[in-house]
Formats: C-alpha cells, structure tokens, sequence
C-alpha cells in the first residue's frame, strides 16, 4: 500500500506556537493581475492580428486547444514575468490563468496547454508564417493610431541576444565577443510604440538588408499613411548608402544617423577648428570659476556643420552636422548625417538624434523584463516566435499602461515594476453554477488602484469580432 506524505512548510515559532504551512488552500492563484492583462487583450487585438498570421495546419478534430487561444495563454504569462514555457506545465491548471484564457477556472478536464505543445507549435513555423506575423506587428502600430499622425520617429536598433547552446544561425560576434543573435527592434520614438521586431543571425547586416527591411516598412504605412512625415533615427550602424537612398525616395521622409568619425584623416580634422574654440571657452570658464570658488564646468559643447561626400553616397543629398564637446579629460566630438536641412546643427543633434537614447529603455523592457531574449529553442523560427510573445507582451503592456494606468502611480512604470505591483496579487477563486467570485486580501495595498482599472476596462465597449 503507497504511504503519502502530506506537504508541509516548517518554520521556527512564534510566541509559543508552532508554524506549519501545507498545499491545501484550495483554489488560489498569485496572478490575479493577469485579468487586468486579459481585460487589455480584449482591447487590443494584438492576439488575433498575430494568430491570423500563422497557417494552421493541426487536424482541428484532434486539438484541445485553438491557435489563439495558445498565442494569448503564452503572451499573458510572459507579460506576469513567466518567461519559459516549463511554466506552463504548473501554471496550465491555474483558475486564473485558464479564466483570462476564456476557460472554467476549476473544471479539471479543461486545462490550458503545457510545453510540448508549445514545442511542436514552435517546430511549425514557417518563413511565411514568421513574415506574416511580423507584419501583423506593424499593422497592429498603424491601426494604434485614430487618425494618420503628422508625424512619427522610426527608431533603429540592433540588441545581441546571447545564445548558450547549438541554436540554429547563431553566430560568433566580434562587437560582443559571443555568440549571439542580433534582432532589429524598431519602435516609435516619440510615444515608445513597438512597430515591429526582425530576429535577425549574429552578424552585423548588410546595408542592403537593412535598406529592404526598411523598404517593405515605409511602403506598408503609406498604404495607410500618405502624407505622414517620417523620421528614421538610428546609430552609426545604419549610415549605410542603401537605408539612406530608400528613405531619400520617399518625399515625406528624412533621416537622422549616427555617423562614425572613421579614418583619423577624414571627419575628425573638420571638427579641429571648433573644437579649439571649445577647449579655449572651457579653459576660460574654469579659470572664473576657481577666481569665484564654484564648481568647475565639466564639459563645454559647440556645434557645427562641415561638406563631407563618401565615395557610397553618389547621389545622395547629405548634410554632416558635428558635436565639438570638450571636457576636463579631452575632446570629445561625434558626427552625425542627415537630409534636414532647415533645421539648426544643434536642433538637429540635441532635439532629435539624441533623444534616440530612449531607445535603450524600450529595448530594456522587451528584453530584461519581458525576456525578450530568451531565445532558447534550438531552431531559429521557433526563437523567433517567442521574441514575438515577448512583443507582444510589451504591446499589452504599453496598452496598460496608456488606457488604464494613466493619471496613477504607475502610469510611466516599467513593466517589471507593474508585474510586481499589479500582477503579483493573491485571489482566491469560487466559482458557482451562474457566476465567479475572486476573493483578494481583505489588506491589500492597491485596492484603489484595482477599483480604477477595473472601472475603466469595464466602462469601454468592447471591439466588434472582425
């Protein structure tokens, strides 16, 4: 006869009592914020833009489980922290997990997927079905938007996601001295929008790579966007001829580049003169201020412009605008390229290629809280549909945040820290033959917070299916 032993947490007492904890609370869940997450899914439309992206090509008469339904089930537990699809063996029969997904909460014959589903559903990727999906994140940004803006920031950045094992097409690269995979995340600059995601290998692109990336973009929102202006921002990386003729083709577009200042003979003498002046107005500040026994100045900037034609950019019109910064410990001078051509050198480097910096939070947010980069399958399309579950959750986050949380505490929070605010909160579920009823600590701390977005999910109608 098999002898159980039940469960039990043991810790030292307290006040004469002893302390024992076990298993047996009945149904409860530490996610009840994943409502709050499945209340912006239904908002969104986020899910089914990307699941009408894959061909389905499962025998529908031996399926437990939809497409959708498995695309929502593994975007909402990345967007709880959850960030491995080992999770889903415990969290498939968690009642709040299986109520946001659309299922009884306690019924035992209805549990969500667990990993190997989700192994072979990576394994039946396709090219087409990965193109189909990463166009469904740049429709799902274009329809984001009421009406056409005046105006948007297309951000360029390339992040290593650091492979640990014989992941299909990773690549040993030299800049991060491992081995690597180098997606192209692409977000609005102004509002913090993900417009899409590439996983791209481990090698740095090619010029005509990033130029047709680019190509199939702009001709996507000009589909809906004619007039837009567009304003394509990125690092040194993306100088390349190839980006900046497609972007010169467009009559409504304009690019903002980092430029390295390559061969000691080319860019950095063109700076010689400005710089000198900077170093000069430098000294002559921090000389006033030892006189005066103030804080010396750290840094001293000027800004300019200079003619400068590479033998590549044949054709294009280029503006080089540059940086003299000097401080305490020497010069300091970056370039940058441009086709504006009204606006001043220091509007153009302080007011627009700088605040490209923000770009980094973004990525922070996909990768470091959403596990972005946790890109662990051995093959390369099944990596990149879970870059795409964690883009998708950060979609459901920003949406959050600017429907429900706006005007709160945690209005600009970064998802992590909603994850551990909001999401992390105990409930206890009873389900009755009419209703559902989650019971939370009677001392929560963000009882009004909760009240909030509740009220402001529940007052928006909900979208037409279609």
């Amino acid at each position: 006869m098999n002898k159980f032993t039940q469960e039990q947490l043991r810790f030292h007492p307290s006040n004469g009592k002893t302390i024992r904890a076990d298993f047996n609370g009945g149904e409860l869940s530490s996610d009840f914020g994943a409502l709050m997450l499945r209340e912006t899914m239904l908002h969104s439309g986020i899910i089914s833009r990307l699941t009408d992206g894959i061909d389905d090509k499962r025998h529908q008469s031996y399926i437990d489980h939809t497409l959708q339904e498995l695309i929502a089930q593994r975007v909402l537990q990345m967007a709880c922290g959850y960030e491995d699809a080992n999770d889903s063996n415990h969290l498939r029969k968690d009642p709040i997990f299986k109520l946001a997904n659309g299922r009884n909460p306690l019924d035992d014959d209805n549990h969500l997927a667990s990993a190997p589903t989700y192994t072979r559903l990576g394994q039946s990727m396709t090219k087409r079905d990965i193109y189909n999906m990463t166009k469904a994140l740049a429709d799902h940004f274009i329809s984001s938007y009421e009406y056409p803006p005046l105006a948007i920031i297309i951000d360029l950045d390339h992040t290593p996601a650091i492979t640990h094992g014989g992941q299909q097409m990773n690549l040993f690269n030299a800049k991060y001295q491992d081995y690597c995979y180098l997606p192209l995340m692409i977000f609005e600059g102004l509002s913090g929008k993900l417009i899409t995601s590439i996983l791209r290998p481990g090698k740095t692109p090619t010029g005509r790579e990033n130029a047709a990336i680019l190509q199939r973009l702009i001709k996507l929102i000009r589909t809906r966007w004619p007039k837009t202006h567009l304003l394509v921002r990125g690092d040194s990386h993306f100088a390349q001829p190839e980006l900046m003729q497609v972007v010169q083709d467009d009559p409504h577009s304009d690019y903002v580049l980092g430029k390295g200042a390559g061969h000691k003979t080319a860019l950095r003498p063109k700076a010689k003169e400005l710089l000198d002046e900077a170093r000069k107005a430098l000294d002559v500040k921090t000389g006033l201020a030892k006189l005066n026994n103030m804080p010396e100045p750290e840094r001293l900037r000027l800004y300019g412009e200079t003619d400068y034609q590479a033998k590549s950019w044949k054709g294009l019109d280029t503006r080089i605008i540059y940086k003299a910064e000097v401080n305490q410990k020497g010069d300091n001078p970056r370039f940058i390229v441009t086709s504006m051509i009204e606006a001043s050198p220091e509007e153009i480097y302080e007011d627009l290629y700088c605040p490209r910096g923000q770009d980094e939070n973004f990525i922070k947010h996909l990768k470091s809280d959403l596990s972005g980069d946790r890109l662990s399958d051995q093959g390369f399309l099944a990596n990149h549909l879970r870059m795409f579950y964690a883009c998708a959750a950060y979609v459901l986050h920003y949406e959050l945040r600017t429907k429900a949380l706006k005007g709160t505490e945690l209005e600009k929070a970064q998802p992590s820290t909603v994850i551990t605010k909001l999401c992390k909160v105990a409930v206890k579920v009873v389900e009755y033959k009419d209703r559902i009823k989650l019971h939370l600590p009677r001392s929560c701390p963000i009882k009004g917070l909760l009240q909030h977005i509740t009220e402001v999910f529940y007052s928006m109608p909900l979208p037409r299916p279609g």
